[in-house]
């Protein structure tokens, strides 16, 4: 798949995420967050699009990995434009091995500090945390993909190359 369709199937899927992924909270229900994870993968899984959402990101995850900075910062752009499509579009949760940590981390990269800076340094941990019960050596592989990361500083706590190197190896 070039890069222009994966660029298209991204914009195709953000809409269609957006419904669910602005679906109003009442905040004056005390009960409104209670299951609320479960309400939202009932709401996304019923979209029916998780395979195409999957593939369009590991498409993004071997564009990223395999390209030049240039394609890189595009596919940044990319995920900065389509939040929905960021929010709700994964690989899946279950993974055992370096390849998989790699793919999730390029994946991590290529968001690029998404919406909020902590939530990606809360799933770095998570991710190196799984790795080292697993017994996989995430150090050479936070390296790799540290060296792909944009350097640019976008919220007040460091690149996401500053990220990965300093919270990846805690």
């Amino acid at each position: 798949m070039d890069l222009r369709d994966i660029e298209r199937e991204v914009a195709a899927l953000d809409a269609i995420y957006r419904p669910v992924a602005t679906a109003p909270v009442d905040l004056s229900d005390p009960t409104a967050f209670t299951g609320m994870a479960a309400r939202v993968g009932a709401g996304l899984a019923a979209l029916g699009v998780g395979e195409r959402a999957e593939a369009a990101v590991r498409a993004l995850v071997e564009a990223y990995a395999a390209g030049d900075e240039a394609t890189r910062v595009r596919i940044r752009r990319l995920f900065d434009r389509h939040r929905h499509f960021r929010w709700a579009a994964h690989l899946p949760r279950d993974w055992d091995n370096a390849a998989e940590l790699r793919a999730r981390l390029v994946h991590l990269s290529a968001r690029d500090q998404g919406s909020d800076t902590r939530d990606e340094i809360l799933a770095l941990q998570d991710l190196c945390d799984r790795a080292r019960r697993s017994g996989i050596d995430a150090g050479p592989v936070l390296d790799e993909v540290a060296a792909m990361s944009s350097d640019l500083d976008r919220y007040g706590m460091g690149s996401m190359r500053d990220v990965i190197l300093r919270y990846g190896r805690r």
